[in-house]
Order: C-alpha cells, then sequence, then structure tokens
C-alpha cells in the first residue's frame, strides 16, 4: 500500500537537471541540489524522519533534539549520538546560517514563523532551500491554521521525499512501505463496537493545548481504533476549552510529554478542575503519557499507535488484536512517571 507519493524519484522522474532532484512539497514542486550534502533538522520527529529514511550522513545539523534523544536512541541506536545539536529549542536564524546548510528540514510553528524572522523567503536569501514539514503545510499562505493532508499521507510523503532529496530513495520508501505495512494490520484488527473517545491533553493553561484532524495524533487514535475528541477541529496543533474537554467526557487521555509541565502536574490539574475532576477518565485513572517525537508527525507514529491500541485493549476498550508493539515503552523513563497508566 502507498499512502503519498512524490512528485519525482529516481532518473526517470525525479531531475529536474543532472544537478538537481524536484519532489512536490506543500503543494508546489522543489528543486533541490544534488548531491544534497549538509542537511539542517529541527526537532525530534522531523530528526527520525531523516534518520528513517537514510540521511544521517547528510545531517550537519539539528536542532530540539534533548527532550527525544531517549526514545530515538530506542529506535534508531547509535545514529542518535554525535548528532551536532546547536540549539536544545528551536534555532535561531543565526543558529541555522551558522551551520551553512543547503536545506534546512522545518515547518511552521516547528521552527519557522514570521515573527522568529526564520521563513523560505528569507533563508533563500542565505542561500539556503527549504524542505517544509507535510504536516505543518498551511492551508492559506501566511495564516495560523495548518494541515492539507491526512497524517498518514503527510508522513508516507515525508519519508519519500526525504530519502529522494539526500540520494536514499529506497531507504525512504522502505522506511514508509513498512510503517504501511504496520498500519494496514492495525486497520484491519477487530474494531470496536463503539468507538472510544481520546482526548489529547498536550498542555494547559486557562485553556487546553489539543490535536485536530490533521495532527499526528488524529491518525494515531484513528489507527488505533479510537475517535479523537477534537477531530472536528481542522487543524494540526490547536488551543481548545476546558468545556470541550468536558462535553467530550474521554474514556481515555492522553499526553504529549516533553520539557515545560511534568505529566504530574498535568494530572494534578485535571484532578482538581471542576470541569474535569469527575470525567471518567480521570475517575479511573485512564492516563498514557508519551514522548513528544510519538506524537508530532514521525514513523514513531506507528508505534504510537500499536502502543495506545495496547492501551485500548487492556481497559477492555478495543478487542484483543494479536498486535504487539514493536518499540518497547516502558524501557524509557519520564520522570518516574509510568508511561501507561
Amino acid at each position: 500500500m502507498t499512502l503519498g507519493t512524490t512528485a519525482a524519484c529516481g532518473t526517470d522522474t525525479g531531475a529536474a537537471s543532472k544537478d538537481t532532484v524536484t519532489v512536490t512539497n506543500c503543494g508546489s514542486e522543489v528543486a533541490f541540489p544534488q548531491p544534497l550534502n549538509r542537511l539542517f533538522v529541527n526537532d525530534g520527529g522531523m530528526i527520525a524522519i531523516a534518520l528513517a529514511a537514510g540521511a544521517r550522513d547528510k545531517m550537519v545539523a539539528v536542532s530540539a533534539l534533548a527532550r527525544d534523544k531517549d526514545v530515538l536512541r530506542l529506535e534508531y541506536g547509535s545514529q542518535v549520538d554525535g548528532l551536532n545539536e546547536v540549539a536544545p529549542e528551536s534555532p535561531s536564524l543565526e543558529n541555522i546560517v551558522g551551520a551553512k546548510p543547503e536545506v534546512l528540514y522545518a515547518g511552521y510553528n516547528y521552527g519557522m514563523s514570521e515573527s522568529r524572522g526564520i521563513t523560505p523567503e528569507i533563508l533563500a536569501s542565505h542561500g539556503i532551500d527549504v524542505y517544509q514539514l507535510s504536516e505543518a503545510c498551511r492551508q492559506v499562505e501566511g495564516e495560523a491554521q495548518r494541515g492539507t493532508m491526512d497524517p498518514w499521507v503527510a508522513l508516507d510523503t515525508d519519508l519519500r521525499n526525504i530519502g529522494t532529496i539526500t540520494g536514499n530513495p529506497e531507504q525512504g520508501a522502505d522506511a514508509a512501505d513498512d510503517i504501511a505495512g504496520r498500519l494496514d494490520k492495525l486497520r484491519a484488527a477487530p474494531q470496536p463496537a463503539d468507538k472510544p473517545t481520546v482526548f489529547v491533553f498536550d498542555s494547559v493553561s486557562d485553556t487546553i493545548f489539543s490535536s485536530g484532524s490533521f495532527g499526528g495524533p488524529q491518525g494515531i487514535i484513528d489507527a488505533a481504533g479510537a475517535r479523537n475528541a477534537t477531530a472536528d477541529i481542522e487543524d494540526t496543533w490547536t488551543t481548545v476549552s476546558w468545556e470541550r474537554l468536558t462535553t467530550a467526557d474521554p474514556d481515555l487521555i492522553v499526553f504529549v510529554d516533553y520539557p515545560g509541565q511534568t505529566v504530574e502536574q498535568k494530572i494534578e490539574a485535571l484532578r482538581t478542575n471542576p470541569a474535569s475532576r469527575n470525567l471518567k477518565a480521570v475517575r479511573e485513572n485512564r492516563f498514557v503519557n508519551l514522548p513528544y517525537a510519538m506524537w508530532v508527525s514521525s514513523p514513531l507514529n506507528i508505534d504510537a499507535a500499536e502502543t495506545l491500541r495496547a492501551v485500548l485493549e487492556n481497559h477492555g476498550l478495543a478487542p484483543e488484536s494479536g498486535i504487539t508493539p514493536t518499540l518497547d515503552v516502558t524501557e524509557l523513563d519520564l520522570g518516574g512517571n509510568n508511561l501507561l497508566r
């Protein structure tokens, strides 16, 4: 099964000339230099995509790696060691230019934004091309809402495209095909008669940061046999009200683990807020906490889907499937929290 296609891959369709290769990125045909030897990658999800697509030897610099280093090492082993992290969070323009990449792999709100002075146009003035994360493609140029395709299609597209532009089309395609095969197994598994509702709880203030129909969690939750409580929101990552959580009364709440707020703080917020303390997921301790790189668009999405399916089965919310998660996330230590509550 092929979920997405590139505009060009290989000598028949891939080369605009002997010195470039062209792929479709966020609806546009974009040519990249060949061979591409210096790639800057921002964020754990995109680092995972680049590693899976065989681009390790082209990754001259990365940013926002530290928070996901453990889960990435669990999947990619020693490939993670020695990556040149030039910024612990989103990079500055100076960080990017200083690394002298030929191409930046990032996305809007994934390292790029007008307010931070990092856009394809600005980078082009420094001689740097941009490959945009497909999950974060803007619906309308210059506007905030993101997402133009199914999240599994977005991931498939990036694996194939990053493989192509870094000279590894077969490895990128193999990684995409492996995910497609595992996704087929999840979709073929016995489905719940009534799909349980899952709410994505990223971070909390007076509102809740969650994820809509174009974010990685939508694909993960759907593949696991459940329903995303915010699937009607046509965006990737977005803010919702506490009332939205109350109305959903989810069967399961999933947390995105990264620095800033611990999972214990998030659970405490749920237990003390009148809008959420009596929800069934809160009363029955139905919580799952997984690393950031498993929720944003990345090859680890399929591991998250397999893990979520197992959790649903353990809670009696989905029939037994016989599917065992390929990645054992219980090996990770996220602040002493049990990943699968």
